[in-house]
């Protein structure tokens, strides 16, 4: 629980709402008030809320990206919430300085830039992740690490991504990266 007094999912909720209407944003609140508690745990059915961050320049031209060891794929960070993560937020925000090793990584805004609900390979445990994503900027010139989540992490520009990333991922991080940098503005 927060300090305010807010658990993790009225949060979501809240969150979630103030998103302008659409498909995808009605399928996540569908999905979240259905299962309750449950959509914020690994353990709470095959198909469970994530958080993610998508870590930018302070220019927005370039992007820092990990290759994930279990998806064999160039992505954002992200992973499960945590019983400890008071919000969805502060899980894409522990997860995106864990596997960037950047301790002094901060969320740009807790408002959500990105919802992308995939569809999991056998090499996971899970059936589908519903993906709430986050922004973060810092300095390239920042220290990083690799996880043992990950088998690269490297500073890619906006328009020279590699090729081994998830199918749509360009059109995503275009969108992602234009609503971050309108909440800077």
């Amino acid at each position: 629980m927060r300090q305010d007094g807010k658990m993790p999912l009225d949060n979501l909720l809240t969150a979630l709402g103030e998103l302008p209407e659409s498909e995808q944003r009605d399928a996540y609140l569908r999905f979240v008030n259905f299962a309750g508690d449950a959509a914020l745990r690994r353990d709470g059915g095959p198909e469970h809320v994530t958080g993610s961050c998508f870590v930018f320049s302070p220019e927005f031209d370039r992007v820092l990206l990990c290759f994930h060891r279990k998806g064999q794929f160039w992505v954002q960070f992200g992973g499960h919430i945590e019983a400890t993560d008071a919000s969805v937020a502060e899980a894409a925000q522990r997860e995106a300085r864990e596997e960037s090793g950047i301790g002094e990584l901060v969320l740009l805004s807790t408002a959500i830039v990105d919802l992308d609900r995939h569809d999991l390979h056998a090499g996971f445990s899970c059936e589908a992740h519903w993906d709430v994503g986050f922004t973060a900027v810092i300095t390239p010139d920042v220290e990083i690490e690799v996880s043992d989540e990950s088998e690269d992490v490297r500073w890619f520009p906006i328009n020279e991504l590699p090729a081994n990333v998830p199918t749509g991922f360009g059109a995503r991080l275009d969108r992602v990266r234009s609503t971050s940098m309108s909440l800077i503005s």
